[in-house]
């Protein structure tokens, strides 16, 4: 059986349907296939929804036949193993937490089912997404498809490697300190973490740090899977309606020449030096697409403890029986909240009142800018199994420090994406695209502009 119709986008499989020369059936069946004889080795999905996927596909191609299929009608989509997902177990990598059949959908569950999109599973994540790789106690880890020994990153793991070795063309992922952004990097796809808000997210927004966002291998397909998840639910009283009636129209119109702001450091950050010289030559090339490109120091002061604090508190309310089952929790994760333990309520009141500035203190020193432009991630994929980077450019972090171009944006809540920008020693680099709150679709065009001259690479595979 062929694999194509794993590797072909969201936008060329709804063409093929419109002509008719594929069925949405045939297009499930085929990938499904793929899974089937690859993830046994991968470990990208943690639950394969075969005969869920046969059904939604039936439909599609019910749709496909009555003209009323959408613009997702019959394309094979994955949901992060964080999300709800109605009679599917959803584990969130932990043998303590897991659901082995929710009752409702999360919001973007429910609105990626109302698409036509054909569900084909759940995908791996760390112990409820803590940490940047993603090895967990439930199933085990997933590895870079571009290195075996190497992590895909995290905490949207299984996601990324799916969008990255042929799974479909869709992969909905979540982002609290870097979750798309730094598997996308890592993995050398693209991700998008859309401003705060603009996804409903389950059952409540993670302390105002987790965004919910698509992982594609185009921009295309990221937008149009962008489209299906956004929107107002009243789920989620921090949501907001779209600015933009179709992020995937919106990515077609021209750019205007903009200003833009390079950073190669944010004024605190160690940056491995393949991954510096990398990006530093993609920010160059959006001077050749005609834009006014300046490199700034910001000097911005590194935000780390601010998202820690609150970091710790989330993880302390999410997971608060982790000490009655330390012999069943990941380690990282029960020391994290044995760390929350310690503190008090002061530490997060500080950190909040800290975070209120940041935003206007970033808006403040970049100014006049439309976009920035800096590291996705310091650094190229690390081995797998470990927790983190031992060390960046001679510097060691804790936890989720050496995040450090991610959490801030999280922080903000700007739409930031990852870009695939070249490999560094055989690993892939990402390119950050920053904008300000709302304005992805302008974060959206400027990084389709880049891939447009700069086609992204798949693994050898």
């Amino acid at each position: 059986m062929s694999d194509e119709a794993g590797f072909l986008s969201a936008a060329a499989l709804a063409d093929s349907y419109r002509r008719r020369e594929r069925s949405a059936v045939e297009v499930a069946r085929e990938v499904l296939s793929r899974i089937d004889r690859l993830d046994g080795e991968a470990n990208a999905l943690v639950t394969v929804t075969h005969e869920r996927a046969i059904d939604d596909a039936e439909r599609a191609d019910q749709a496909l036949r009555d003209g009323t299929a959408g613009p997702l009608c019959g394309v094979p989509y994955t949901i992060k193993d964080l999300v709800p997902t109605r009679g599917i177990p959803t584990g969130y990598g932990s043998r303590v937490w897991r659901d082995p059949a929710p009752v409702a959908d999360a919001p973007v569950a429910e609105r990626l089912a109302a698409s036509g999109g054909v569900l084909l599973g759940k995908t791996t994540v760390p112990e409820h997404g803590f940490k940047g790789d993603s090895a967990n106690p439930l199933t085990g880890p997933c590895a870079n498809p571009w290195r075996a020994d190497r992590t895909p990153g995290g905490s949207s793991s299984g996601a990324a490697v799916a969008a990255a070795i042929g799974y479909g063309p869709l992969h909905q992922g979540s982002d609290g300190a870097g979750s798309i952004r730094i598997p996308s990097a890592f993995c050398g796809v693209f991700g998008h973490k859309p401003s705060f808000g603009l996804v409903a997210h389950p059952p409540a927004s993670g302390f105002a740090l987790s965004h919910l966002g698509p992982i594609a291998r185009t921009v295309e397909d990221a937008a149009l899977l962008l489209d299906a998840m956004a929107g107002f639910d009243p789920r989620d009283r921090l949501s907001v309606p779209p600015p933009e009636p179709s992020f995937a129209e919106a990515i077609r119109r021209p750019l205007p020449r903009l200003r833009i702001a390079f950073s190669p450091d944010l004024g605190y950050a160690a940056v491995e030096p393949g991954v510096a010289a990398l990006v530093a030559g993609a920010a160059r090339e959006f001077s050749a697409l005609g834009h006014d490109l300046e490199e700034v120091d910001p000097a911005l002061e590194d935000p780390w403890w601010i998202e820690r604090e609150l970091w710790l508190s989330m993880f302390a309310a999410s997971s608060p029986d982790a000490l009655e089952h330390r012999d069943q929790v990941s380690p990282g994760l029960l020391r994290l909240v044995e760390q929350a333990a310690a503190r008090g309520s002061q530490a997060v009141g500080e950190a909040l009142e800290a975070r209120a500035g940041l935003l206007l203190d970033i808006e403040r020193r970049l100014s006049g800018y439309d976009l920035l432009l800096c590291p996705s991630l310091p650094c190229t994929a690390f081995a797998l199994g470990d927790d983190q980077p031992a060390s960046v450019a001679g510097r060691a972090y804790d936890d989720l420090g050496w995040t450090q171009f991610c959490y801030p944006f999280n922080l903000t809540g700007q739409p930031a994406c990852s870009v695939p920008c070249g490999l560094s020693d055989g690993l892939p680099v990402g390119l950050q695209i920053v904008g300000r709150r709302l304005e992805d679709a302008l974060v959206l065009r400027a990084a389709a502009a880049y891939e447009a001259e700069h086609p992204f690479a798949l693994p050898p595979l």
